[in-house]
């Protein structure tokens, strides 16, 4: 966190003397010139301002520095993890443009998904930043009998997944009570930060003479985000249709399983795990406002093929490539490979 260094003055005169390095100092030694400071105050603030948040959200990335990279990051992390995860799929996470605005606009399995995924990673960069040092409001997690100076001495210093929790729940919003779609979409937004609570596993370091365990230092860490990315596929493979109920005590919607019996649909009561959606996703084969469609696609023959082609065949050409291949580590510090030739097959979608 960045520190204010008091300026001195003499005589009317801003002077200060050198500061005698000691090698112990943490990085953020070196004072700010106001014009520094506004200088990077107007950037973050920019930065903020290019995401296009609502009033409230812009407020909060704006009151700390660290709030609006992290928001890049978790967007990035999102992105990258639903292509990922739908890479063999006929929606393959295609977010450009106009496609992202009108999936969006629908309650579809997919856009169960992004808002869950995206949930998910705005929790999970935060709390990193906030064990990372990089933001000014959070610092390691404070773990019960967990020093953090101890975690930062030995290097154990816990994700705060307990800030990251209440800043994305307030910047998200407060549950709303009669839109159906809205209710979904919160629904969806806790099934993400769920899945990062549930993945916090306790590491532990021993310390001490010879190996002992005399000293022993824990601190909480959250999974890879690619194992959430994982699990959230998962739930999206058995995700439920819903529609909306009235609670006769409290007057406030609820969600529940459709009023119509749907073949092929569970008539399951979702639980606060379950992703929902309430209308029927499109096929994805054809370009309409949702996708590109499928057409040109890269397939993978025996595999997916058949599926994502939506029953139109496939072209397949041939061409030669050349890999390194046969590589031995040689001492010291290099590499020595040879260049091998093959000829591969490449399938693509026909239109």
């Amino acid at each position: 966190m960045l520190s204010r260094i008091p300026l001195c003055s003499v005589k009317g005169m801003s002077v200060c003397s050198p500061p005698v390095l000691t090698g112990n100092e943490p990085l953020t030694i070196l004072p700010l010139t106001s014009e520094m400071e506004e200088a990077a105050v107007k950037a973050h603030y920019k930065v903020c301002d290019r995401l296009k948040l609502e009033k409230k959200q812009r407020r909060m990335c704006r009151r700390d520095p660290g709030v609006a990279e992290t928001l890049m990051e978790a967007i990035s992390m999102s992105a990258l993890e639903c292509q990922y995860q739908f890479r063999f799929e006929r929606w393959n996470c295609t977010l450009e443009g106009r496609y992202r605005a009108s999936l969006l606009k629908r309650g579809f399995k997919e856009t169960a998904f992004l808002y869950a995924i995206s949930s998910a990673g705005l929790t999970h960069a935060m709390a990193k930043a906030c064990s990372a040092g990089r933001m000014e409001r959070c610092t390691c997690d404070e773990a019960p009998d967990l020093e953090n100076r101890e975690a930062w001495q030995w290097g154990g210093c816990g994700d705060n997944l307990k800030y990251s929790n209440k800043f994305v729940k307030e910047f998200l919003g407060r549950k709303p009570n009669k839109d159906l779609r809205a209710r979904v979409d919160f629904h969806n937004n806790l099934v993400g930060m769920k899945v990062i609570k549930a993945g916090v596993e306790t590491t532990c370091k021993c310390h001490g003479v010879s190996g002992s365990c005399t000293v022993r230092t824990c601190w909480r860490q959250l999974s890879p985000f690619h194992e959430i990315g994982k699990q959230l596929k998962q739930k999206y493979e058995t995700s439920l249709k819903v529609g909306s109920t009235t609670n006769e005590a409290t007057g406030e919607g609820d969600i529940s399983p459709p009023k119509k019996s749907i073949p092929g649909h569970s008539d399951q009561i979702p639980r606060t795990t379950d992703l929902v959606y309430i209308d029927d996703s499109p096929s994805f084969c054809m370009m309409s406002r949702y996708s590109p469609g499928t057409s040109g696609r890269k397939c993978y023959k025996d595999k997916n093929c058949d599926s994502i082609c939506c029953g139109r065949g496939h072209n397949t050409q041939s061409r030669v490539v050349t890999r390194p291949c046969q590589c031995q580590v040689r001492w010291c510090c290099y590499v020595e490979c040879k260049q091998c030739t093959q000829r591969e097959e490449v399938y693509t979608c026909k239109d």
